[in-house]
């Protein structure tokens, strides 16, 4: 009894080895365009972009996958960074659940696996995209997000634009400490917004106040050291707070793979509709990589239906026990469990449909 307890956990740390090795280079990335996101995006032009029909801007969020191609541990810090930058929360879900598919890189190494199947490349694009456009759209309902956010990220989003009767009691009365965003302390004047110290056109005044100057800032001003230690100082702070939750979640991961009884999931391969829920299970339990799950899948060919390898390739990106420790780093619990419903519920339509009518 002993020595098979000692295999269990050698193969569950070996598992939580192996998630992490493979999680974090894309966390990195992610942390990476996060930061180029408040460093060198403007976010008053992205905003201006975007579609105003929660529809639309749903379907362009999850297009955006492929301009930031991103795994699932990556997209969570660049859906955090669009919602504290104003981006409506449509285009952040939408970007959210569709970017670890939804991107030149896992489409590739999908058709490189299922060559022969050309059409499981072509619908687990398409299921992808409609399952997290409608999701998106769905949140759109929830005209203020930040009751379903954490306290930190809900602090953090821009604040409503007052009335014009309110403009001059706002500004009076309201400390700039209980503005939302990340400040500075120490700057001339007292705490200053580090989204303004990273803006080109800001310069300090000896009064303690900021303001815009005229002349357009040199290269040499946009690559500063002070810009870069600010960036570097943002990116190690979200990497800290979003490596703990993976490192957690994949330790969560490791041990349910290890208990799960697979031959039980192996069984329940053949029928149309046990075959979808098994792998639906299988990928939320396995949490691995967007860019090799379709490897993974390509094992199970032989046995498993076409829909359900299509329901393990389009669920398992958008929630696994991964992912969703670090989407609890956005969501509240009951958002996240919105998450889980929602894409469970559409993927298991839109597969059973390839099982019943596709074979």
């Amino acid at each position: 009894m002993q020595p098979a307890l000692t295999n269990q956990l050698n193969n569950a740390f070996t598992l939580f080895l192996s998630l992490l090795v493979e999680a974090i280079p894309f966390l990195l990335l992610g942390v990476l365009f996060s930061g180029v996101l408040l460093g060198f995006v403007d976010e008053r032009k992205l905003i201006a972009r975007i579609p105003r029909n929660p529809l639309l801007g749903a379907l362009a969020g999850s297009l955006v996958g492929f301009l930031f191609p991103v795994c699932e541990c990556g997209n969570v810090p660049v859906a955090r960074r669009l919602l504290m930058q104003g981006v409506p929360a449509p285009v952040a879900i939408g970007f959210l659940l569709a970017a670890p598919t939804i991107n030149p890189i896992v489409i590739w190494a999908t058709w490189t696996a299922f060559r022969d199947q050309p059409e499981i490349v072509v619908l687990r694009v398409v299921f992808s995209l409609i399952t997290a456009t409608i999701i998106g759209w769905v949140f759109s309902t929830q005209k203020d997000l930040r009751p379903l956010l954490q306290p930190a990220i809900a602090r953090a989003l821009p604040l409503p634009k007052p009335d014009s009767s309110e403009t001059q009691l706002l500004t009076a009365e309201t400390p700039s400490l209980l503005q939302s965003g990340t400040f500075i302390l120490g700057m001339p004047g007292g705490a200053v917004p580090i989204e303004s110290l990273l803006q080109d056109n800001w310069k300090p005044l000896e009064t303690g106040k900021t303001e815009k100057t005229s002349k357009p800032s040199s290269l040499f001003h946009r690559f500063s050291k002070e810009r870069l230690r600010l960036l570097l100082d943002s990116m190690v702070q979200e990497l800290r707070e979003l490596g703990g939750v993976l490192v957690v979640g994949s330790a969560i991961a490791a041990i349910v793979q290890v208990g799960t009884p697979r031959e039980l999931i192996l069984n329940l391969g053949q029928s149309p509709v046990s075959s979808i829920l098994a792998m639906l299970l299988l990928a939320a339990v396995v949490s691995i990589c967007s860019t090799v799950d379709a490897f993974f899948a390509l094992s199970f060919a032989a046995t498993f239906t076409s829909g359900s390898l299509l329901a393990f390739l389009v669920f398992g990106p958008m929630i696994d026990i991964k992912g969703i420790g670090l989407m609890l780093s956005i969501f509240r619990g009951r958002a996240v469990i919105y998450l889980m419903v929602l894409a469970a519920q559409l993927t298991f339509l839109m597969t059973l449909a390839v099982n019943l009518y596709l074979g």
